[in-house]
C-alpha cells in the first residue's frame, strides 16, 4: 500500500488562521497508465468524500497508514484532515469524477517532530491510496505536487515513517530521485528527502511523463472497441460517416452506434446499435463523438460515468467560433479530465492507427492510408486531407494519422512521447498552426531526434495571433528565432506541406547520408547540371555530373546506380531520368517498368544500402506509375500483430527508419534485397552542423573545435542488422526538390551524429555568481524599483558583467567639448567621439562616430562638426571611449521570452543583422559547442574568419564571451535582457564598447515545476 505514518498524532497545533484557497496548487494530472486525475487542496467541505474514500481502502492499506488497525475515521480525525491552514498543514487529493482516489498531507515541525510553524522547515508527509489505484502513480505524482507546495511554502525536507514490509511506499520515496536518508528505528522505516530538485529527480520526472502521455495516447489508438456517438439512421452525416469509415478499414474490435433516436434499431450498417453509451453494457474504450455541440456535455457525461477511455470529439462550435464558444471548450476539457478521459479535438478531422491488429479508421478519411512508418500530426483537417493524398499518392504509408482540431487536451507534444519509442514509427512529420508549450516542445523534439526524424511545418507564420481555438502563450520572439531554436533541437524545418512530404519520403524510405559529397548521373546534360547547382546552392558538395547521355538504355542506368554506390567517394546519389524517343517515334523505356526494375536491380546490388537514393524524372508519368505498381505490397513484417496492444517489433534493429517498403504509391522505387540501416545505427561522431549559409561564396569556415567532417573514403552511418523487405527509392518530379529534401536529410544525419557530444558549459573560475546575485538583489529590492522591471545605469551594468569577468570599455559623458576634451585626457589619446541618442545609437553611417581623434585640436573640431550637423549636445548626448584595437563589430544579445525561455542571439553589427535579419541564435544554457556553431552559421560569418584575405578575429574569445553571457543569464533569470554592442573582435582579444542589461523579478519556470496538464 501506498502509504507513510505520521508523528506526534494527538499533538494539536494551535488553531490554523485563514489562508486563501492556494487554486493554483489545483492541476490535471497523466496517470502510468495514461488515464487522468485532478489534484487539488482538500477543504472542509470534503468531510463525505473523505469517509467515503476512506471505506473503500482495505484493512491492509489502512494499517499501513497508522501502524495498527483503524477500521474508521473519527469525526475529529475527519475535522483534522480536512480543515488546513494551506501553510503549515496542507492536504492534497487526486480525484476522478469527483471523489477522492488518494491523499497526501504534510504537517511542519520541528527538530523534535512537533507541530511547528515558519521558521521550522521540516514536515512529516503521508500517503493514503484506494486499493483499486494503486499501481497508476499515483503516490508518485502526489509527491511531486505536495512537494512543490512545500517549496512554495519555505519547507526543505520531507521526514516519513513507514513499515517495512510496506514496499510500494518505501519505493516512491527512493525512486523519486531526491537526496535521501534512511534509518531504522523503533521498528520503522524513517526517511528523510531533501526536496531541492535534483538532476536525477527531475530526470525521474520527466522519464514518467513520457511513459504516462505515451501510454495516455497508444490507449486512443489502440482501442479494443470504438463506439461512434452520433450515428444516424440516415446515410451520410459526420457520425455515419465516420462508422462506415470503421467498418471500411477492417477495424480488429468491437463496434457499437450510438444515437439517442435509436431506441427502436439493433443495428445499424451491420453493428450493434444502442442509444446510449450505458445501454451498451459492454466495456467501450474510445468514443467518438459526433453530435452538436450543445449535445456533447450529454454524452461526454454518458462516457465518462460508463468507463470510457477517451473521446474524439469532431463537434464543432468551440473556441474557433468565439467568446462563448472558448467558454464551451473549457467546460468541455474539465468534464472530461473530471471522468479520467482525454480527448483528441473538439473540431478534430480523427485518428487513424494502420497496425494489422488495430486498423482503426476514427476519422473523416474515406480511405484507410497503406501501413508504413510515418507518424503524422496536423493542426488543419484540410492540411491533413492533403497530407493523406500526397503520401498515398507518392507511395509512403503511414503507422498512424492524427488530425487534432483545436487540440484543448492532447497535442503534438503528447504524440511526441508516443512516437518517441514507437518502435512502428521511424519519422514524425507535423503540421503545426501553433505550438502550446514550446519550452516542452523543444525538450521533446531534441530527444525524439536523437533517434528519429522529426520534420515540422508551421503555418500561421506571418499572421501575428494564433489560429482561432488555439490556445498559446504569447511570445515575443520572431518566427526565425523560434525556427532557429527548433534546428538546435534537431527539428528538420521546412516551409510548405509539399517540402514536409518530400522530406518525408527520401527520411522513411533510404538511410541517413554519411556526408554532403553527391554523385549525379542520368541521361540528361542539362538536368544534371540543374542539379549541380542546387545541390551548390543547398550546401551540399556534389560531384562532376556523369551524362550517360540521350542513348543510355535501362542497362546503363543499372550499371552506373552500381557503380556509384560503391563508390567510395560521394554519399548519397541522384539519378536523373528523361524520356527518350527512338526513331520511329516509340519511348525506349516503355511504360517505366524496365527503369524501375534496373534501378531496384541496382540497388538490390548493393552490399550494404549505407547510401540514400533519389530518382528524379521528368514527364515521366509511366515511370512514376510503374514505381507505384513495384511498392504496391508491403511485406509481411515478423512480429506484426503479435499482441493486442498493436505493439510492432522493439528495438531500432528490428525495424529502423527505412527498414522495409511502403504501401501503395506512384512515386517509390522498390528493389529486393536488404533493408537500409535504422536510423539508431548512426555513429556518434560529433561535426559541425551544415547550414545552407555555407554555401556562400566565399572561403570555407574553419570547423567548430572538436567538428569533424565527413570523410573521403569511410561512411559515418553504420549499417544497423538489415531487416528483410525492400528498399524504397524516392521519386520527385524536379531536381530543386529532391536536392532540397536530401539536403536536410544530410544536415539532419550530422545534427545527429553530434547530438552524442553536444558538448559541455565551462566553469570559469573568476565569475562571481554570490557577487552578481547580491548586486541584482539590491537592485530589484529598492524601493524605488519598478515592479515590471529595472534597466541598469551605465555603471551599474559593466558591475554586473564585471562579476561574470566581462569587461565593459569606459564610457565618459561630454555634454560640451570642454567635458570632452577632459574626458580624452583622462582615458588617453587617441580616442572616439560618439553620438548615444536613440535614433543615432548604432548608426555611424549618419555621422555620429568620429574615430582616431589623436589630439585636443581633432576632439574639438569633431565635436564642432557633429553637433553643427546633427543636433544640440543635449539632443545628441555625446560620449568619448577610448580607441581600441581594429575588427569586426559584432553583437551579443541575451533575453528571456515567456514562451521558448533564455536565448542567446549574436550577429554582425549594422545592415547585416537589421536589415539582412543575419542573426543567429541558440537556447541558454549555450554549450561550448553551441556557441562555436553560433559563430560559425551566420551567413556573413566569413567576415571572421578572414574573408578576402583581411586577418582573421579572435574566435575563441569571441566564443568565450558568448559562454560568459550564457551563464549570467542562466545563473540569475532575473537578468531578462543583456545587449552588448558593439562588440569590436580583434585579431587578438576583444573590446566591449556598450551594454544594456535589464532586471526583472524572476517568472516562476513551469517546465521545472510537477507533471501537469495545460490548465483550463
Amino acid at each position: 500500500m501506498e502509504s507513510a505514518s505520521e508523528q506526534s498524532e494527538a499533538a494539536e497545533p494551535p488553531a490554523p488562521p485563514e489562508h486563501a484557497y492556494p487554486d493554483h496548487w489545483e492541476a490535471d494530472v497523466v496517470l502510468r497508465d495514461g488515464g487522468t486525475a485532478r489534484i487539488r487542496p482538500i477543504t472542509a467541505d470534503d468531510a463525505d468524500r473523505l469517509v467515503s474514500f476512506y471505506e473503500q481502502v482495505s484493512d491492509e492499506s489502512k494499517y499501513y497508514r497508522f501502524f495498527a488497525p483503524y477500521p474508521r475515521l473519527s469525526a475529529k480525525d475527519v475535522h483534522r484532515f480536512t480543515h488546513h491552514d494551506f501553510v503549515d498543514r496542507v492536504g492534497l487529493a487526486a480525484t476522478v469524477g469527483g471523489e477522492f482516489i488518494a491523499t497526501v498531507r504534510y504537517d511542519r515541525i520541528d527538530a523534535r517532530g512537533l507541530p511547528a510553524s515558519s521558521p521550522a522547515d521540516e514536515a512529516e508527509v503521508a500517503f493514503l491510496v484506494q486499493d483499486a489505484h494503486q499501481g497508476r502513480g499515483v503516490a508518485s505524482a502526489l509527491l511531486e505536487h505536495i512537494a512543490a507546495v512545500a517549496r512554495e511554502r519555505d519547507i526543505r525536507r520531507f521526514a516519513a515513517e513507514v513499515l517495512p514490509a510496506n514496499n510500494k511506499m518505501i519505493k516512491v520515496f527512493t525512486d523519486a530521485g531526491y537526496t535521501q536518508k534512511r534509518s531504522f528505528e523503533d521498528g520503522s522505516v524513517r526517511l528523510h528527502l531533501d526536496l531541492e530538485p535534483t538532476d536525477r529527480s527531475l530526470a525521474v520526472q520527466r522519464a514518467r511523463e513520457q511513459r504516462a502521455e505515451a501510454r495516455s495516447v497508444q490507449r486512443l489508438l489502440t482501442p479494443r472497441s470504438v463506439a461512434v456517438v452520433g450515428a444516424g439512421r440516415a446515410p451520410g452525416g459526420v457520425g455515419r460517416t465516420v462508422l462506415r469509415n470503421l467498418l471500411g478499414a477492417g477495424f480488429a474490435g468491437r463496434v457499437y452506434a450510438v444515437n439517442a433516436a435509436l431506441t427502436g434499431e439493433t443495428e445499424l450498417d451491420g453493428v450493434p446499435a444502442h442509444p446510449s453509451v450505458g445501454a451498451i453494457g459492454e466495456p467501450v474504450d474510445l468514443a467518438v463523438v459526433a453530435v452538436p455541440a450543445e449535445r456533447v456535455p450529454e454524452a461526454v457525461a454518458d462516457c465518462g460515468e460508463h468507463g470510457v477511455r477517451g473521446l474524439v470529439v469532431l463537434s464543432a462550435g468551440y473556441a474557433e467560433s468565439g467568446a462563448a464558444g472558448r467558454e464551451r471548450q473549457r467546460e468541455l476539457v474539465r468534464q472530461a479530465r473530471s471522468y479520467g478521459m482525454r480527448i483528441i479535438g473538439p473540431n478534430a478531422f480523427g485518428i487513424i492507427n494502420t497496425a494489422d491488429d488495430v486498423r482503426l479508421n476514427a476519422s473523416l478519411a474515406p480511405q484507410m492510408p497503406g501501413a508504413g512508418r510515418i507518424g503524422l500530426f496536423t493542426q488543419s483537417g484540410a492540411i491533413g486531407i492533403a497530407l493523406l493524398a500526397g503520401l498515398h499518392r507518392r507511395g509512403a504509408g503511414l503507422s498512424s494519422f492524427i488530425s487534432a482540431g483545436n487540440r484543448a487536451d492532447v497535442s503534438g507534444n503528447d504524440f511526441l512521447q508516443h512516437w518517441y519509442d514507437d518502435p512502428g514509427t521511424d519519422v514524425v512529420l507535423l503540421y503545426l498552426e501553433s505550438i502550446g508549450n514550446p519550452r516542452k516542445f523543444t525538450r521533446l523534439a531534441r530527444r525524439t531526434a536523437a533517434v528519429k526524424p522529426v520534420v515540422v511545418v508551421k503555418g500561421a507564420r506571418h499572421s501575428g495571433s494564433a489560429p482561432p481555438g488555439h490556445r498559446v502563450p504569447v511570445t515575443r520572439v520572431p518566427h526565425a528565432t523560434v525556427s532557429a531554436l527548433l534546428r538546435q533541437a534537431g527539428v528538420i524545418r521546412v516551409d510548405t506541406v509539399t517540402e514536409l512530404v518530400d522530406a518525408g519520403l527520401l527520411l522513411a524510405a533510404q538511410p541517413l547520408p554519411a556526408g554532403p559529397r553527391v554523385a549525379i548521373l542520368g541521361n540528361s546534360e542539362s538536368l544534371g547540371l540543374l542539379t549541380y547547382d542546387a545541390c551548390l546552392t543547398e550546401g551540399l558538395r556534389p560531384l562532376r555530373p556523369l551524362d550517360l547521355t540521350t542513348a543510355a538504355v535501362p542497362a546503363d542506368f543499372r550499371n552506373a546506380l552500381a557503380a556509384a554506390l560503391a563508390d567510395e567517394t560521394s554519399d548519397a546519389v541522384v539519378v536523373n531520368a528523361i524520356p527518350w524517343v527512338g526513331e520511329d517515334g516509340a519511348t525506349e523505356f516503355g511504360d517505366g517498368e524496365v527503369l524501375a526494375a534496373a534501378l531496384r536491380e541496382a540497388v538490390a546490388s548493393a552490399p550494404a544500402p549505407t547510401k540514400p537514393v533519389v530518382v528524379v524524372h521528368v514527364e515521366m508519368g509511366g515511370l512514376a506509375e510503374a514505381l507505384a505498381v513495384a511498392t504496391s505490397t508491403r511485406p509481411a513484417v515478423p512480429g506484426r500483430g503479435a499482441g493486442p496492444s498493436g505493439a510492432r517489433p522493439a528495438g531500432p534493429g528490428a525495424e529502423g527508419p527505412g527498414a522495409v517498403a511502403r504501401s501503395a504509391g506512384s512515386a517509390l522505387v522498390t528493389g529486393t534485397g536488404q533493408a537500409p540501416p535504422g536510423r539508431a545505427s548512426v555513429d556518434p561522431v560529433p561535426a559541425a552542423s551544415p547550414s545552407r549559409a555555407s554555401a556562400a561564396p566565399g572561403p570555407a569556415l574553419p570547423p567548430a573545435p572538436g567538428a569533424a567532417s565527413a570523410a573521403p573514403s569511410a561512411p559515418d552511418v553504420a549499417p544497423a542488422p538489415p531487416a528483410p523487405g525492400r528498399t524504397a527509392i524516392p521519386a520527385y518530379p524536379a531536381a530543386e526538390r529532391a536536392v532540397r529534401a536530401l539536403a536536410e536529410a544530410v544536415r539532419y544525419g550530422q545534427w545527429r551524429r553530434q547530438a552524442a557530444d553536444p558538448g559541455r558549459v565551462p566553469e570559469y573560475e573568476d565569475i562571481d555568481e554570490a557577487g552578481a546575485a547580491a548586486l541584482i538583489e539590491g537592485v530589484l529590492g529598492a524601493d524605488e524599483a519598478d515592479a515590471r522591471g529595472v534597466t541598469l545605469d551605465t555603471e551599474e551594468a559593466g558591475a554586473l558583467l564585471a562579476r561574470y569577468g566581462i569587461t565593459v570599455l569606459p564610457t565618459l559623458p561630454a555634454p560640451g567639448p570642454d567635458a570632452a576634451v577632459a574626458a580624452a585626457a583622462r582615458l588617453g589619446y587617441p580616442v572616439a567621439l560618439k553620438t548615444t541618442a536613440p535614433h543615432l545609437r548604432h548608426r555611424p553611417d549618419l555621422g555620429g562616430v568620429r574615430l582616431d581623434l589623436a589630439t585636443e585640436e581633432q576632439l574639438r573640431t569633431a565635436y564642432a562638426e557633429v553637433t553643427e550637423v546633427l543636433g544640440k549636445p543635449e539632443e545628441l548626448q555625446p560620449v568619448v571611449q577610448a580607441m581600441v584595437p581594429r575588427g569586426v563589430d559584432t553583437l551579443v544579445r541575451a533575453a528571456i521570452d515567456p514562451a521558448v525561455g533564455a536565448v542567446l542571439s549574436f550577429g554582425l553589427s549594422g545592415a547585416a543583422s537589421e536589415l539582412l535579419g543575419d542573426t543567429a541564435h541558440r537556447l541558454v544554457p549555450a554549450t561550448d559547442r553551441d556557441v562555436a556553431e553560433l559563430v560559425r552559421s551566420l551567413r556573413t560569418a566569413p567576415l571572421l574568419f578572414g574573408w578576402r584575405g583581411s586577418a582573421p578575429v579572435d574566435t575563441p574569445a569571441l566564443e568565450e564571451l558568448l559562454l560568459r553571457v550564457s551563464r549570467l543569464v542562466d545563473d540569475h533569470p532575473e537578468v531578462v535582457a543583456v545587449s552588448l554592442e558593439p562588440v569590436v573582435v580583434a585579431p587578438r582579444g576583444l573590446s566591449v564598447l556598450g551594454a544594456t542589461v535589464r532586471l526583472a523579478p524572476a517568472a516562476p519556470r513551469t517546465d521545472l515545476g510537477p507533471r501537469s496538464l495545460p490548465r483550463y
